[in-house]
């Protein structure tokens, strides 16, 4: 499901779960939100994924509201190397901020 800044802004949760900063061959970046048990993507007006150059730029441009966790998520290129056999590998994810930590 996607979200705008506008909807989220005009909802009734103002506290973002999780933020998931995902990392695209770490030249951009996107955002997921959980909020409750829904999984969101911080889309634009047209329906398009929102994307960022920095991780700092989806934490300032999100700064206005309660952020429980944040993670960093970079999925494994290992399992698209020539000649290895496919494999569910998880993505690296890095926790960047969190209340208590």
């Amino acid at each position: 499901m996607r979200i705008t800044f506008d909807q989220l802004n005009n909802s009734d949760h103002h506290t973002i779960d999780l933020l998931e900063i995902i990392s695209i061959e770490g030249q951009q970046y996107m955002a997921r939100l959980r909020i409750g048990d829904q999984l969101l993507i911080l889309s634009d007006k047209n329906g398009k994924t929102r994307l960022f150059r920095s991780i700092w730029q989806i934490q300032d441009a999100l700064g206005a509201f309660s952020i429980a966790r944040t993670d960093v998520v970079h999925p494994s290129a290992y399992h698209e190397m020539v000649g290895m056999e496919p494999a569910d590998i998880e993505p690296m994810r890095i926790r960047v901020q969190g209340r208590g930590s």
